[in-house]
């Protein structure tokens, strides 16, 4: 028998085939038991976290998608399987959010980032051609007191040529290698799938072979939304 093979069908890891939405959290006391591992996808508003998690996971519509900045404004858990999990975090640097809501997500993202011993690191998006805003190195500088480990996306990539892309990969690069703590970075386009097969292998590896160290405390505020 001959088996016909799809050549434009992505193949996924087995880990990240079968994502299904667990909860949208407002408040701690929602969140899933402090288990397992997880990894948790943060950056400014409209940066692109939920297409990123649809494309990784090739699953359209399993995180919501707006055009309006902003639109994620709780928690939200995705099941992989029994132990592990992707987080969506509220994107932050939405100015028309009211104060009271970001003093709110700050303390609950700051408590999330800080104590979730499951938590086996950080996806921080960056729109590749806005990259390193002063709330992105608050994030980078907060999870590097934490112990942290931090992958870098610079999303829209295909909205640069080429050369200046990989010219924007470098600086980058570059800019985190002063940090302590452990960051990577990469290239990245849901539109057309470039870096998806990398980040796909962050994941897998985070999720199969993360234990995290215990959090430090840590006194800086990390941005809101």
């Amino acid at each position: 028998m001959t088996t016909a093979i799809m050549i434009n069908e992505p193949i996924l890891p087995p880990l990240l085939q079968h994502p299904q939405f667990l909860i949208s959290a407002h408040n701690p006391d929602q969140w899933p038991p402090d288990h397992g591992v997880e990894v948790a996808f943060a950056g400014r508003s409209n940066v692109g976290k939920s297409s990123a998690i649809n494309t990784i996971t090739n699953r359209r519509g399993l995180a919501r998608t707006s055009k309006i900045p902003g639109r994620t404004q709780q928690i939200v858990f995705f099941r992989l399987d029994g132990d592990r999990r992707l987080v969506d975090l509220p994107g932050y640097g939405y100015a028309k959010v009211s104060e009271s809501l970001r003093r709110h997500w700050r303390h609950v993202i700051e408590q999330f980032l800080g104590t979730r011993s499951s938590l086996g690191g950080l996806i921080l998006l960056m729109d590749i051609r806005h990259p390193l805003t002063v709330l992105d190195r608050q994030m980078l500088e907060w999870s590097e007191g934490v112990d942290l480990t931090v992958h870098v996306l610079l999303t829209k990539s295909d909205k640069l040529s080429r050369s200046k892309a990989l010219r924007t990969l470098r600086e980058v690069t570059v800019q985190l290698g002063g940090l302590s703590n452990t960051v990577s970075v990469q290239l990245f386009s849901s539109l057309k799938r470039t870096g998806c097969s990398q980040a796909q292998q962050v994941l897998v590896q985070w999720l199969t072979h993360t234990q995290r160290k215990m959090p430090r405390t840590q006194g800086e505020d990390i941005p809101g939304p």
